[in-house]
């Protein structure tokens, strides 16, 4: 199917199994209902909000089956599915061995786009290990100061489904993917796309190292115009490679340091252009000041040049570049500075939840106190502490897992203070802040990086975040 096609498949009467209630689930089975399809709903669970929801569905006429989210429902015709349940799941083999298909939401949306009789809007897509949100929230600014009518939606919170059945009419979408999304997406062809960077996640869900890139690398799949990639990152360009695009679809690639041609880079604290240029052998376009990025950490300035990357390949004109970029300011707990005491910065980047995430938050300041620990998810942490070592002043551990990088520390950065917090109340965080304002001096900077999950203490990373800020601020009231 090319990029611009849209896919019409008659619903009426078609038996459609929807695997789990949720954010993704209930819109994907009411819009199914809509268009003429049997539908049942299968829910692992079986609890008092989910039989609320099942109640709700009913009241359509949609079956639900809660309690039972394993067996494939007689006559099922098509399985679509929430993306975090995962391939192995019986339901899933069932249906393999029955030959029948499994769609994702974000599946589900590109088969619908179009579908309220608007012409479908391009998509603009995104994914990566770290960055994803704030790369797509950029430009959507980007496309926004353009002119453009457009949303940042996907895995950011405004689901897919929404944008392409609603009534606003949009120009171009930037989509936000998740490996677990593209994992559940064949057909999904995007005008341009970027994978931003390529580090262990997820492997729990995919299996293997080489099961989680290859889904991400579907997110090239079709691609029309470019297949952005990461220069610093080789394994994103192995995946551009690997990829079967629409004739004439370009390599792009971003760098920070000094562009070549059909490159975005960064020269003298300019953010420049020498892929969308009459001449890019001997030409660059100068698109925006490293100081119109927010904030200007190096991390961020790869995810900007992602960004203007996707939007130029739009045909974004250089100005709207950088007005968008000027105009954007980071989501919460990424990198968010929180307040100086006593001329130490405190700095929030409760969003850094795996190893790659922090040791690009680490990358960004000179001296730092580091606050880290919680759910590890399997990872190891030895890299990351090599990496960072030289910039440590000390360490505050908390959370479930913390030993491990404890023991990480003494094996490579055996003078570098480490105050072990031995308990995993949310109060944890007050003693944490405590703990690494003894330890700073003037100049450093208190870093929330945690390097894991949250969910040993905290609902989501966003609560441990807030807990973090709040014992900043008091103890910034106090000092007053």
């Amino acid at each position: 199917m090319g990029s611009q096609e849209v896919s019409t498949v008659d619903w009426q009467g078609k038996h459609v199994t929807v695997a789990g209630l949720g954010v993704s689930g209930i819109p994907a089975a009411r819009a199914l209902h809509e268009r003429g399809a049997l539908v049942t709903v299968v829910n692992d669970g079986d609890d008092a909000r989910a039989r609320a929801q099942a109640a709700e569905l009913e009241a359509l006429g949609i079956t639900v089956r809660l309690g039972d989210g394993a067996t494939l429902p007689p006559s099922t015709e098509l399985v679509v599915t929430a993306p975090g349940w995962q391939p192995d799941k019986p339901l899933f083999l069932a249906a393999a061995e029955a030959g029948v298909p499994v769609w994702g939401d974000v599946e589900l949306a590109w088969r619908l786009r179009g579908d309220n009789g608007r012409k479908a809007a391009p998509w603009l897509a995104v994914t990566g290990t770290n960055g994803k949100t704030t790369t797509v929230r950029m430009l959507a600014s980007i496309l926004e100061a353009a002119g453009l009518r457009t949303a940042a939606v996907g895995n950011i919170g405004v689901s897919l489904l929404d944008a392409v059945l609603g009534e606003r009419e949009y120009d171009v979408l930037a989509v936000e993917l998740s490996s677990y999304q593209l994992h559940w997406a064949p057909s999904l062809r995007a005008h341009s796309a970027a994978v931003l960077n390529l580090a262990p996640d997820h492997l729990d869900w995919h299996g293997s190292m080489e099961a989680y890139a290859a889904d991400k690398g579907r997110v090239y799949e079709g691609n029309t115009v470019a297949c952005v990639y990461n220069v610093a990152d080789p394994a994103t360009e192995d995946l551009v490679r690997e990829a079967d695009v629409e004739e004439g679809c370009r390599a792009i690639g971003f760098t920070l340091g000094a562009p070549g041609p059909s490159q975005l880079g960064v020269v003298d604290g300019i953010l420049v252009d020498r892929a969308f240029v009459a001449n890019r052998q001997k030409q660059a376009q100068e698109l925006a000041e490293v100081t119109d990025v927010t904030p200007p950490a190096p991390h961020n300035i790869a995810n900007a040049l992602a960004a203007a990357a996707l939007a130029r390949a739009f045909g974004v004109e250089p100005a709207a570049v950088r007005d968008g970029l000027r105009a954007f300011r980071p989501d919460a707990h990424r990198i968010e500075h929180v307040a100086d005491i006593g001329e130490v910065a405190y700095v929030d980047d409760s969003k850094a939840t795996n190893t790659h995430a922090t040791e690009a938050s680490l990358a960004a300041y000179d001296s730092i106190v580091w606050i880290a620990g919680g759910l590890a998810k399997g990872a190891t942490f030895d890299e990351l502490v090599i990496g960072a070592a030289k910039r440590l002043r000390g360490v505050v551990l908390m959370g479930a897992d913390r030993a491990l990088i404890h023991e990480a520390l003494t094996r490579h950065a055996p003078e570098v203070p480490v105050v072990d917090l031995d308990r995993t109340d949310t109060g944890a965080m007050s003693e944490a802040v405590a703990q690494a304002a003894a330890l700073a001096r003037p100049g450093d900077t208190v870093l929330l990086a945690p390097a894991c999950a949250s969910m040993d203490m905290f609902t989501n990373y966003n609560k441990r975040g807030e807990a973090f800020a709040d014992a900043v601020r008091a103890r910034a009231d106090e000092s007053a």
